[in-house]
């Protein structure tokens, strides 16, 4: 079908308008004179027969029309710049944009980072933690590393790694228990509870055949897993340990795992990324060093295709 467009020179200049409300601050975006965007934004009023401004003594306002119209705009001209930047064999442009699990980032990705930055210093990393949902394309980023159930994968996903889970205490609370630790020690210790995943210790005692005990709902609560850790570290009392997130906390020997079997949560950490053949140079670079990084062999660890939630929005929850 042929399509009916505005100009897109108009377009990209209202964009920029409607996003600083200034002519000014667009010209200086764009690199263009206030007269020039003025003109670019009346050409484009005449091709729609619509105003898309309010120019008064009070400044620039976006009409009723113009607020419907700027974020339909931004949308679009979003779409074509990232479908153009991932075009096969476009250069590479020194950037990636990397939204992350925020405890993944803060305990995995960080450590890991100057290793990236002395192999590839030209590259110029950017890291998102927030807990919104967000899509690849809309939201500008090349990489996103999500937090997702391990038997749902989703095309063009790279399992990172299974979780599993195991009870943790600080050295000295360990030292203080009972010799030689039974089945029952959970029993008779307060249990560290992390709010956003009330069920994690229901799902242990019952995955590892051990009574619930009476005193589960007692003990400390606490709303982060760092926040978890740091609490069993000062001796508070026992917290489900989250593997890899806490692999580093047990290596240091600033926890210990008190006894009983490691299961597994049945999530997982996973690497999203855009089709293939929409990849920037920078995302195959970082997808292959972490992979290497982490001792993954990409051919065997890529995530097939199944029927799943789109990997452009995914849940981000650690």
């Amino acid at each position: 079908m042929a399509f009916r467009l505005p100009p897109l020179s108009a377009l990209r200049v209202f964009e920029a308008a409607a996003r600083h409300n200034s002519f000014q601050k667009a010209a200086s975006e764009l690199n263009l004179t206030a007269s020039a965007v003025s003109h670019a934004i009346q050409t484009l009023e005449n091709w729609l027969g619509v105003a898309l401004f309010h120019r008064g003594s009070r400044g620039l306002k976006l009409t009723t029309a113009g607020e419907a119209y700027a974020p339909m705009v931004n949308q679009a001209l979003t779409i074509l710049a990232r479908a153009t930047d991932r075009l096969p064999g476009r250069k590479s442009s020194g950037t990636l944009a990397i939204s992350s699990a925020p405890t993944f980032a803060n305990k995995i990705l960080l450590p890991l980072l100057d290793k990236f930055a002395a192999k590839f210093a030209d590259i110029r990393v950017t890291i998102d933690t927030s807990r919104r949902r967000v899509d690849l394309t809309l939201d500008n980023f090349d990489i996103a590393i999500r937090f997702a159930p391990v038997n749902k994968p989703a095309p063009d996903w790279t399992l990172l790694a299974a979780e599993t889970l195991m009870p943790v205490c600080s050295p000295a609370f360990k030292k203080k228990l009972e010799r030689p630790l039974d089945t029952d020690v959970l029993s008779r210790v307060p249990l560290i509870h992390v709010t956003s995943a009330s069920t994690d210790w229901e799902h242990w005692f019952v995955a590892t055949g051990i009574a619930i005990p009476a005193s589960i709902d007692l003990g400390l609560r606490v709303d982060t897993f760092q926040m978890g850790y740091d609490a069993a570290a000062r001796g508070l009392g026992v917290v489900l340990g989250r593997s890899p997130l806490l692999d580093d906390e047990i290596a240091s020997g600033r926890l210990v795992t008190l006894g009983g079997k490691t299961i597994a949560s049945g999530d997982a950490y996973w690497l999203v990324t855009p089709e293939a053949d929409f990849q920037k140079p920078e995302v195959k670079l970082f997808r292959n060093w972490l992979l290497a990084e982490l001792g993954i062999e990409s051919a065997s660890k890529s995530a097939k295709p199944a029927a799943a939630q789109p990997p452009a929005k995914s849940r981000l929850r650690r």
